[in-house]
C-alpha cells in the first residue's frame, strides 16, 4: 500500500526542531532538496504498490533520498541510517517535517529501495534535474524556462545563438545545430573475487556437495550409505595448485580436469537421488538457482577444456552473480573488467546513461541513438560530437555528415600538406574537449562508488550505477553555487584589503609630515 504525500514542497523554515532554532537555507542538503522534483515522479513510484493491501510503504522522497545520501557520503547502509538519525538536515532532505532521534527506517530497507527504484525511473529523475538547468541555454528560443535565473544558471550557462524568428522560434527541422556532445563508454566493476576457472570449479563443486546433502537427507533410509563425493580429496587437489605462487599451465589444466570430473560425479549423484524420490521443492530458492548456474558452469568449462581455448559465449565468472561477463577493455593494468558496461553522453559536465548492459557491446553502434536522444532532450542536434577513435567509423561519419554534425578527429584519407598543421591543431583541440568525460569517469570511480558496485542483483546494481550518475549531476549543479559565493567573498576581501592598504598608506604619510596630507 502507498499513501501519497501532501502536495507542496516542505519549507526548511517550517521544519520543527525540538531544541529550538531553524534550519539554514545555505546548507547543502537544503539546496539539493530544492533541485529534485520529488512530486513529479511520485505517481510512477506509487504504481508498483497495491492500493489497499499491506503496510504503507516509505515515500518516494525517502527512498530516493536515502540512496542519494548513502552515495554522496560514501558510507554503508547501516552508517547512512545512523547519519540520518543524527542529522536534522538529512531528515529534512528525506521529507520529514520534524526532527526525531529515532531512525526513520531500518538499514535493511535500503535493499528494498534499490529494488523499487528502477534504472528507468532514476534516469528520468536525472534528466529532469539536468534539463532544469540546460534547457533554457541549449533549447531553441521560445522554450519554456523551467527554472528561474540563479547563480547556478549564470555559472553553467553557455553562449546562446540569436533568436531564429521574431515570433519566438523556427520549426524544429530548421533549427541550427548547437552545443557539444561528448560520448564514451566505461565499465562499472562489480565486487567479486577475481575469477579463475579453477576457483570457479572448486566453488561449484563445494556448492553441489551441499545441494546433494540436502536432497539425500529427504530420502535417507536406516542403514543406507551416503553417496560418495570425494570432497576431502577434491579439496586437497585444489589447494595443492591454488597455494602455489606460479603454477605451470600443465598443473592448472590437470587441476581443472580433476575438478571437472569431481563436479560431473556430483551432478550425476544429484540426478540419481532425484530419480530415487527426492524433490527439488525441498531446496530453498537460492540453492535451486545455484544448481542451475552450476550446470551451466560445468557445460561451459567442459567445452573450453575439451577444445583447449578460453572463450565461450555468455561466460559465467561468478556463482553469486551469474549475470556478470568479462568485458575486454585492453587498458594497462586492467585488460579485462567484470561488471556492467555503460555508454555515457556528457553535455556541459552533466552525464546521461544511454545504454547499460551486462554483455559486451560495441559502443560505436550507439552513436546515432545517443545523438537522437540528445535531440529529444534539448530540441536540437549538437554542433559537434567528441568521441574516441572507435566511434569514427565510416557509417557514423556519413550519418553525422548528413545532419550537419562534425565528428571529432581527423578526416579519412591523406591530408594536404598545407592543411596538415590545421588538422593537427583541430585534433588536439577536440582531444582536450573530450577529456571532460574522462574526468567524469574519474570522479565516479574515485570519489563515488562507480569503481566497485556492491549491489549483487542485476537490477539493484543498475540502480546503484544510475544513483551515482544522478549524484554526480547534483554535485555539478551545486558546485556553481559554491563557486559563486567563493568568488563573491574573494572580491569583497580584495576590495577590503585595497581600502586598508590605501588607508594605511595615507596614515603613514600623515605621520611622516607630508604637506599634501596636512
Amino acid at each position: 500500500m502507498y499513501r501519497q504525500t501532501s502536495p507542496g514542497q516542505l519549507s526548511f523554515e517550517d521544519f520543527y526542531l525540538p531544541f529550538g532554532g531553524k534550519l539554514s537555507g545555505k546548507n547543502r542538503w537544503v539546496k539539493l532538496a530544492a533541485m529534485i522534483p520529488w512530486e513529479t515522479f511520485e505517481s510512477s513510484y506509487a504504481a508498483q504498490f497495491s492500493e489497499g493491501r499491506g503496510a504503507p510503504a516509505k515515500s518516494f522522497r525517502m527512498a530516493l533520498g536515502a540512496l542519494i545520501i548513502k552515495e554522496r557520503l560514501g558510507v554503508s547502509d547501516e552508517e547512512a541510517v545512523e547519519q540520518v538519525r543524527e542529522n536534522p538536515y538529512l531528515q529534512y532532505f528525506l521529507g520529514l517535517s520534524e526532527y526525531s532521534d529515532r531512525a526513520p527506517f531500518d538499514a535493511s530497507m535500503m535493499t528494498h529501495f534499490r529494488q523499487r527504484l528502477s534504472l528507468e525511473l532514476v534516469s528520468q529523475v536525472n534528466e529532469a534535474v539536468v534539463q532544469a538547468v540546460l534547457v533554457p541555454e541549449v533549447a531553441p528560443a521560445g522554450a519554456t524556462d523551467t527554472e528561474a535565473a540563479s547563480p547556478t544558471d549564470t555559472a553553467t550557462a553557455a553562449p546562446t545563438d540569436e533568436t531564429h524568428e521574431a515570433s519566438g522560434g523556427a520549426p524544429e527541422d530548421t533549427l541550427p545545430n548547437r552545443g557539444q556532445l561528448l560520448l564514451d563508454a566505461t565499465v562499472a566493476p562489480a565486487d567479486i573475487h577475481y575469477p579463475t576457472d579453477l576457483h570457479l570449479l572448486n566453488q561449484s563443486r563445494a556448492s553441489s556437495e551441499r545441494i546433494l546433502d540436502q536432497l539425500w537427507a529427504t530420502i535417507r533410509q536406516p542403514g543406507q550409505r551416503k553417496p560418495r563425493t570425494y570432497r576431502q580429496q577434491a579439496r586437497r587437489n585444489f589447494l595443492k595448485v591454488a597455494k602455489q605462487r606460479r603454477p605451470g599451465r600443465r598443473q592448472i589444466r590437470k587441476a581443472i580436469g580433476q575438478q571437472l570430473r569431481y563436479l560431473r560425479r556430483n551432478l550425476e549423484q544429484i540426478r540419481q537421488v532425484v530419480a530415487d524420490g527426492a524433490r527439488f521443492e525441498v531446496l530453498a530458492g537460492f540453492w535451486y538457482q545455484r544448481l542451475l548456474v552450476i550446470q551451466e558452469v560445468y557445460r561451459q568449462q567442459w567445452l573450453m577444456y575439451q577444445q583447449r581455448h578460453h572463450r565461450v559465449e555468455h561466460r559465467i565468472v561468478s556463482l553469486a552473480q551469474p549475470h556478470l561477463r568479462p568485458i575486454v577493455r585492453g587498458k594497462a593494468g586492467t585488460p579485462v573488467e567484470f561488471g556492467a558496461k555503460l555508454a555515457v553522453s556528457c553535455v556541459q559536465g552533466f552525464c546521461f546513461i544511454d545504454h547499460l548492459d551486462w554483455e559486451a557491446f560495441n559502443e560505436a553502434l550507439d552513436l546515432p541513438q545517443q545523438v537522437e536522444r540528445h535531440k529529444d532532450r534539448f530540441g536540437v542536434y549538437p554542433e559537434s560530437v567528441h568521441a574516441d577513435q572507435i566511434y569514427r567509423t565510416r557509417a557514423n561519419r556519413q550519418w553525422c555528415k548528413a545532419r550537419g554534425i562534425r565528428l571529432s578527429g581527423p578526416p579519412l584519407g591523406r591530408p594536404a600538406a598545407t592543411a596538415k598543421s590545421d588538422l593537427e591543431r583541430q585534433a588536439q583541440h577536440d582531444a582536450r574537449i573530450r577529456n571532460a568525460i574522462e574526468g567524469k569517469f574519474g570522479q565516479g570511480k574515485r570519489r563515488f562508488s562507480l569503481n566497485r558496485v556492491m549491489a549483487k542483483l542485476p537490477h539493484t546494481a543498475a540502480t546503484s550505477i544510475a544513483i551515482t550518475v544522478l549524484v554526480m549531476n547534483l554535485e555539478r549543479r551545486l558546485r556553481p553555487l559554491i563557486l559563486f559565493f567563493v568568488r563573491l567573498i574573494h572580491r569583497y576581501l580584495a576590495e577590503a584589503i585595497a581600502r586598508l592598504k590605501a588607508f594605511s598608506s595615507a596614515h603613514w604619510r600623515a605621520a611622516m609630515g607630508d604637506p599634501a596630507m596636512a
